[in-house]
């Protein structure tokens, strides 16, 4: 006789949908992921991911929602500002596969580059303001095309001499580049 199914709260439940979704866009991506995949690894109907989501947008959104959880950079040396950035950035890049998937989405769905967008505008930009020294939106933009573009080469498309380096040797090239993006002089005076 098989075994009665198991009770399920709707936290539960919510959360178990939550994890099949991070599974499946972390390995395809926004567009090749379909409800019914993610409700089947869950243990679940698709009409309640649809129920507890709306659809596969707000699914993703949340399911790429993540906290950057930056450290406070008022107060460090200027010559640590870089250090201390990248380690966090390596930390989600190569721990959280949520970031990834919606990099990779970002540039074919738009809920995705709008939930990239409210990560940078929401997290990245506030902590780079408190050190700018002027024009912050201007150099938080610079740092975030910066980290966006060295974590799409190294990550999504493993670009090989980039994705063989260690960390230190990318911080070494990469940081004095952050470092002038947030606390040199503008250029324009």
């Amino acid at each position: 006789m098989p075994a009665p199914p198991r009770k399920r709260s709707a936290e539960a439940t919510r959360a178990a949908i939550l994890d099949a979704a991070r599974a499946r866009f972390g390995e395809g991506g926004f567009d090749r992921v379909r409800v019914r995949d993610v409700a089947a690894d869950a243990g679940v109907d698709a009409a309640l991911v649809v129920r507890y989501f709306g659809g596969k947008e707000a699914l993703f959104a949340e399911a790429a929602a993540f906290d950057l959880r930056l450290p406070d950079l008022r107060g460090l040396p200027g010559d640590r500002v870089a250090a201390v950035l990248l380690d966090r950035f390596f930390a989600v890049w190569e721990h959280d596969a949520g970031f990834l998937s919606l990099l990779r989405a970002a540039a074919s769905s738009p809920a995705a580059a709008e939930a990239m967008l409210g990560v940078f505008t929401g997290q990245v930009a506030p902590a780079l303001a408190e050190i700018a020294v002027d024009r912050p939106a201007e150099r938080a933009a610079l740092v975030g095309s910066q980290v966006l573009g060295l974590a799409f080469t190294r990550y999504v498309l493993r670009v090989p001499p980039l994705a063989a380096m260690g960390r230190e040797e990318v911080g070494a090239w990469i940081g004095p580049v952050l470092e002038r993006y947030l606390l040199d002089p503008s250029p324009l005076g």
